[in-house]
């Protein structure tokens, strides 16, 4: 049954709770997700949150007495904080300005003061505060005119680092002295590119962080806070470098390489300047790397076997540990499919990766329908994850496959610009000659051939619907753009010029917006659609979705729309998670399934 895929939950958004030897995550055990701990001397996990709506954000304070969470209404990400004392007993709001963003940037050394950004003053600019979290008093720290997010304390609490959005994908990094309110920007950040994953030394003098200045691919640096010096040590000039954490002693730094989607978990020791792969850590994508002491890493781990947990690595010991089991499903157990990882030659002969999911038979020559699922973003990727409509698909004898198209995230600043502002249909045209290599396998029917995405994803199915009809037999539009002037016209303000780099500028690019929209094309879409969208979606508004099918109804064409009025742009409670995906489940089984090819 569906509901057995459905209703796995995981772990994830892994802390470590400093002092003390307790881990704390998020998960959706009660139907939305709310903190959980795990304490290794119990070795149990216990609720710690009892919220009424989902919590975003958490951070502990350096003495591990008290945490902050944020909590969104609806979906909505505008969250508000809360300061949890006494184990979680004791909760109190912080901040009170549900019309508005917040964004945590860590604690003090000290533990008496969080800094975080908001754009109370103006919809489009994120200014940072400083906020005393017995009290409640907070301070107005710097103005910004952009995106601005807080991301760490000097070590002494005289200052604040944070990062500006530059572009869609380019940031650069700031030190912001809190006595005379002046910022000044790192001298490492002195072209436009990607600087993530800052750790600073407990002295404050030294640094480590992930860019690609001067490279393709995000390189492992040190650098001076003061001086700009960079040095880069692990480079792969194929591969993204991604999370890094520095070990308490200092003297290891653990990090995540992103080869193909899969993670390899990797140790560099700044004393004898080497690094080595973690061979004994599980297969699958990594993400809250974090130190729980000198000789223990702890991270979260998905792969499409294993829906999100969180494991410990010894070092000493070189052994893996699977610390929770919320993932599990003993359901499930014998049916989860592993994805082989293909490529294609696109039209300019680009080779494109994807994941194709398909259950293994005896008759390789069974003709089986296809989904193609197109992730957002669009500087996104695929993973290998588990996602519970492919897993239930491919056990019904569909083929899923799942592309990582030009302007993915994960192989390089080369490959994520190639669709940008005018090249966006180069993209598109990817998945068009994705069904031509699919055409090369005897077990694909040509003839059933869905198509669906989230985001941005649901832009590209939308965009292959109306611009290559005949490709497809059933689309589904998950939060899609149908017409990017009115999205940007329409979208949050502060989102509006960081999408504009992306996906061209109002008043210079609208005859391409008209030209591309689908909105535009509505009437070439032959294939049956359904469409989902949250009425809370700040990203991208619900009206997208509305306008779109207004006009293919007014035609009379073949189109279901389903609004959550309790979501936004993510469909975050379990009963909505459920309705959308058996909903879709269903709609590709009456679709494309025939009763040859599928038994129901």
């Amino acid at each position: 049954m569906i509901l057995d895929y459905l209703q796995v939950k995981s772990a994830y958004q892994l802390k470590v709770v400093p002092q003390r030897r307790e881990i704390t995550f998020l998960t959706k055990q009660t139907g939305i997700a709310q903190l959980w701990r795990w304490n290794e001397d119990s070795n149990r996990s216990e609720q710690v949150t009892f919220l009424p709506d989902r919590v975003v954000a958490v951070d502990h304070s350096p003495c591990g007495t008290k945490t902050i969470v944020g909590m969104d209404n609806k979906g909505d990400e505008r969250q508000q904080f809360f300061l949890l004392t006494e184990n979680g007993a004791v909760v109190k709001p912080l901040t009170d300005a549900p019309d508005y963003f917040h964004y945590l940037g860590g604690w003090s050394l000290c533990g008496q003061k969080i800094a975080w950004s908001s754009n109370r003053r103006n919809p489009r600019s994120f200014d940072i505060f400083v906020q005393d979290v017995e009290s409640g008093a907070y301070e107005e720290v710097f103005r910004s005119d952009g995106r601005t997010d807080p991301i760490g304390w000097l070590p002494d609490g005289t200052g604040l680092i944070f990062s500006v959005q530059e572009t869609n994908i380019d940031n650069c990094l700031y030190v912001l002295n809190l006595q005379t309110k002046e910022a000044q920007k790192l001298a490492i950040c002195s072209k436009h590119a990607r600087y993530h994953s800052l750790v600073l030394s407990k002295d404050g003098q030294t640094g480590y962080l992930v860019t690609d200045r001067d490279e393709n691919t995000k390189v492992l640096c040190r650098f001076s806070l003061h001086t700009g010096e960079l040095n880069k040590l692990v480079h792969d000039a194929k591969w993204e470098i991604e999370e890094v954490k520095l070990s308490p002693d200092e003297k290891r730094l653990a990090f995540t390489i992103n080869e193909g989607g899969y993670s390899v978990l990797a140790l560099y020791s700044l004393t004898e300047q080497r690094w080595e792969r973690v061979e004994e850590a599980p297969h699958g994508v990594i993400s809250s790397l974090a130190w729980v002491s000198d000789d223990q890493l702890a991270y979260t781990l998905k792969s499409p076997t294993l829906p999100g947990d969180i494991w410990t690595y010894t070092i000493s010991e070189q052994t893996s540990r699977r610390v929770t089991n919320i993932g599990q499903s003993d359901a499930l157990e014998d049916k989860l499919i592993e994805p082989k990882l293909c490529s294609f030659p696109s039209f300019d002969g680009l080779e494109v990766p994807y994941f194709l999911y398909a259950k293994d038979t005896s008759n390789d020559a069974e003709i089986k329908p296809v989904v193609v699922y197109v992730h957002g973003g669009p500087e996104s990727q695929i993973r290998p994850e588990y996602h519970p409509v492919f897993q239930f698909l491919a056990n019904e004898g569909f083929t899923v496959v799942a592309p990582n198209v030009r302007g993915s995230m994960g192989y390089g600043r080369e490959y994520v610009q190639l669709d940008d502002r005018r090249k966006r249909m180069d993209s598109v045209a990817d998945l068009a000659w994705l069904v031509k290599d699919l055409g090369n396998r005897p077990s694909v029917d040509p003839k059933a051939i869905g198509i669906m995405g989230r985001s941005y994803g649901g832009f590209m199915t939308l965009a292959a619907l109306t611009h290559y009809p005949d490709l497809w037999a059933a689309g589904v539009d998950i939060v899609g753009i149908s017409h990017f002037k009115t999205f940007l016209e329409n979208t949050g303000a502060w989102r509006r010029r960081l999408r504009e780099v992306e996906y061209g500028f109002l008043g210079e690019d609208d005859d391409f917006f008209e030209e591309i929209a689908p909105l535009n094309h509505s009437h070439k879409i032959s294939a049956p659609l359904l469409v989902f969208h949250g009425r809370n979606d700040t990203r991208v508004p619900v009206s997208e979705a509305e306008q779109l099918v207004a006009d293919m109804r007014g035609r009379g064409q073949e189109v279901d729309l389903h609004i959550f009025e309790d979501e936004g742009h993510f469909t975050e409670k379990l009963d909505n998670h459920i309705t959308l995906n058996q909903k879709i489940s269903q709609f590709f089984l009456e679709q494309l399934a025939s009763t040859n090819k599928i038994e129901e």
